[in-house]
């Protein structure tokens, strides 16, 4: 029996991490259609959802919506819940804001892939306030007010969900301490690909993300400003030229950059520097899939991702459901990179440091075989038969009762 689908996204603005999950739903699910608050993309960008027409909300016709469409967040959970899906026997939403608070009707079955519970109304407060420009004046207190509102809608919401998966355990725990829900735990789909291994390396280190305060491209720039090695920076956004004012000349800003040019700067980075706490962090796997280590904090999707050099890993770490680790002929566990344990200067300084001192330790091949663990084709394996194990379970349930 066919059920018909319809596939929740938040917004098509980019393609971006979200945008790679419902590019292979749409590839698993072809017939599903698809709903989201907004759809700027043009002709020419369609190819990932196979140039399907979407169902927008209100919000697309709104002022200024196309470059602030997330000042209208306060609205979202409004416009997510006049969507008409009342047809529909399987809802999979793609959400890490508000997708998963469509409108569900009884004998509707709803899986909910969760990047992350809502960040603007749990932990990233501050940073949508001040982006946003919703932090001065009498719109901060009204605000903060609209946000503890949404908070608890996003809690409500979350009842009405039938199966959760989450991109990570750390997202898992997330998960399980906002919503009090339990999920399974899929990792979002890496194209390594096109991130191919590079086994000659070249002499300079390699910072590659949008610059916004929790990325912590700042922290890079001065780690390296001050030990005064190579470092490229890839990458722009609205704190680019505070970023670049801290630099020295020892580090290279290229700012944006197309994929070919970022894949090739990878390829021959001696490593790559990551200091966010990322729910996943996609960016990582690819640095590894050219066969590039990676220096990382610590803490979040990345210590799932990455093995660390021994000596340098994170108390309780769960490595990644996807597979074997790599081990070499003799049975040792090869590593992937180093991790720094806090966000501060000195710690970059001395992670990077650890990794020359171990540089002959990691193995380009190797590191790409870590990586391929996390595939595009890996994802729609363990997708698929997840959601047609749990549309196969409700419905047989269903029809007996």
């Amino acid at each position: 029996m066919d059920h018909k689908t319809a596939i929740i996204h938040e917004w098509l603005v980019n393609y971006a991490g979200s945008e790679r999950v419902l590019e292979q739903a749409v590839k698993l699910f072809p017939d599903a259609d698809i709903f989201c608050q907004v759809d700027f993309l043009e002709e020419n960008e369609r190819d990932f959802i196979l140039h399907k027409k979407t169902t927008t909300s209100f919000i697309q016709s709104l002022p200024f919506a196309r470059q602030k469409y997330r000042n209208y967040l306060p609205l979202m959970p409004f416009a997510v819940r006049r969507f008409d899906v009342a047809d529909y026997d399987v809802i999979i939403s793609n959400s890490h804001s508000v997708a998963k608070g469509v409108k569900k009707r009884p004998g509707q079955l709803q899986i909910c892939y969760c990047h992350t519970p809502m960040r603007y109304a749990w932990d990233l407060r501050d940073q949508y306030l001040k982006e946003s420009g919703l932090d001065r004046g009498i719109k901060g207190p009204v605000m903060n007010f609209v946000l503890d509102r949404i908070r608890q809608w996003d809690f409500n919401t979350a009842e009405q969900v039938d199966h959760f998966i989450a991109n990570s355990h750390y997202i898992q725990d997330r998960i399980k301490r906002c919503y009090e829900r339990d999920s399974a735990v899929i990792y979002p789909p890496v194209d390594v690909d096109s991130f191919t291994l590079h086994e000659n390396k070249e002499n300079y280190f390699l910072a590659a993300s949008r610059m916004v305060p929790y990325k912590k491209m700042d922290l890079i720039v001065e780690a390296f400003s001050e030990n005064g090695l190579p470092l490229v920076v890839i990458g722009d956004g609205p704190d680019f030229e505070k970023v670049k004012s801290r630099a020295k000349n020892n580090v290279k800003f290229l700012g944006f950059q197309s994929e070919k040019a970022l894949i090739d700067s990878m390829q021959k980075a001696r490593a790559f520097i990551f200091a966010a706490e990322e729910d996943f962090g996609i960016v990582p796997v690819e640095a590894q899939a050219c066969g590039t280590p990676v220096i990382a904090f610590g803490k979040g999707g990345v210590t799932e991702t990455v093995i660390p050099l021994q000596g340098s890993g994170v108390r309780g770490q769960r490595p990644a459901n996807t597979g074997a680790i790599h081990e070499s002929p003799s049975g040792k566990i090869n590593p992937t990179g180093i991790f720094f344990h806090e966000q501060t200067v000195p710690s970059v300084i001395d992670a990077v440091k650890k990794f020359i001192e171990a540089e002959d330790s990691f193995d380009p091949v190797a590191i790409r075989k870590n990586a391929e663990r996390f595939s595009a084709e890996r994802f729609r394996r363990e997708f698929k038969n997840y959601v047609d194990d749990k549309i196969a379970e409700f419905f047989s349930t269903t029809h007996t009762a």
